[in-house]
């Protein structure tokens, strides 16, 4: 198994693939979408070419004509729906002046608990935030490891030099990714969701547990100050996913009215104004009829793949993330004992 302590990355973490990787989180939702509309475009043109004879159909009764109709009425349903799940949750965001200055004197408080590490005022910007965290982090765990460098347990300094070397390399990749990220992107979140803190937060008690004995109240003190600013990145990070869900809904609204509105158009007019003989000839070997349908049935079905592709994304994080503070949920990262050797 691999050592847990290298596993910091999300896509590590779970060990999936690059491709499963992108398509669940990395790819523009756009771009996801519009791969799974040209699928679906030369599914339907490739059944059209090989088993549906569908000019004749049309001659014999009206299977395009029932099909649009159906999609018409499912396209408005599901801008509808998506619409009112959208005001649901942004509604959330409405409440009463003394619900309001509650959750004000609560981010203040926790923010001057940041603050209290960084000796200064934190940015307010979110990816310079989690970039303070992280830099206080690495900076924490090098003084870490300085107040054990004299220590008589050789066994604890190295493991603390492996324990420092995977804080410090972790903050310096998210260090490094937040710098080209802006909030309302997923990068921000992303980069976040790559600092593995809970198992930080585990390997430094359970190395603090195992050696208590061997060490003084400084280095006791320098555990806990490592462990303190961990600690308050969880909070930091839950709460701008939360935030990011409530954009990215705000995007999906969006999107799905785009795509609808086109999509309704398409639709009503191929039941209203598509005969037999509207488009006749072949292009490629392939009746004019399939093409034209099938570019219809694309269009139409295209706030369902937006739709797809968002909730993909959203389902995603937070089966990733279902968890805050030092629990570990997956399997995968979780371990009896932690090898410190490797």
């Amino acid at each position: 198994m691999e050592n847990p302590l290298s596993t910091d990355t999300l896509r590590g973490r779970t060990g999936e693939s690059r491709i499963a990787h992108w398509i669940l989180l990395d790819a523009n939702r756009w771009l996801l979408a519009g791969l799974l509309s040209a699928t679906a475009f030369a599914l339907l043109v490739g059944l059209g070419a090989i088993a549906l004879p569908l000019r004749e159909m049309m001659v014999n009764g009206s299977p395009v004509d029932t099909a649009f109709q159906a999609l018409i009425a499912a396209t408005l349903t599901g801008v509808t729906l998506v619409v009112s799940i959208n005001q649901l949750v942004l509604s959330q965001e409405l409440g009463r002046l003394g619900d309001q200055q509650a959750w004000m004197n609560e981010a203040m408080e926790y923010r001057r608990s940041v603050e209290e590490l960084f000796g200064t005022v934190g940015p307010p910007d979110p990816s310079q935030f989690l970039q303070a965290l992280v830099e206080t982090s690495s900076e924490r765990a090098e003084a870490l490891q300085e107040a054990v460098a004299d220590n008589a347990d050789e066994t604890l300094r190295r493991r603390t030099d492996r324990l420092v070397e995977n804080v410090c390399r972790n903050s310096k990749e998210i260090y490094s990714q937040l710098e080209t990220s802006r909030f309302g992107e997923f990068g921000v979140l992303r980069s976040g969701l790559n600092y593995n803190y809970s198992w930080k937060i585990y390997a430094v008690r359970r190395l603090r547990h195992e050696h208590e004995d061997s060490l003084e109240d400084e280095e006791l003190e320098t555990f806990d100050e490592l462990i303190d600013v961990l600690r308050l990145f969880g909070p930091a990070l839950e709460h701008f996913k939360s935030l990011y869900f409530q954009w990215e809904l705000v995007h999906l609204t969006r999107s799905i009215l785009y795509a609808g509105l086109p999509g309704v158009v398409v639709a009503t007019a191929t039941v209203l104004y598509l005969e037999p003989d509207s488009v006749p000839g072949t292009f490629l070997g392939v009746d004019n009829m399939v093409w034209v349908v099938s570019a219809s049935t694309t269009i139409t079905l295209v706030p369902f793949f937006l739709l797809a592709a968002y909730v993909l994304r959203i389902a995603t994080i937070s089966k990733r993330t279902g968890s805050l503070g030092p629990f570990i949920l997956r399997q995968a990262e979780r371990t009896d004992a932690i090898d410190w050797e490797k």
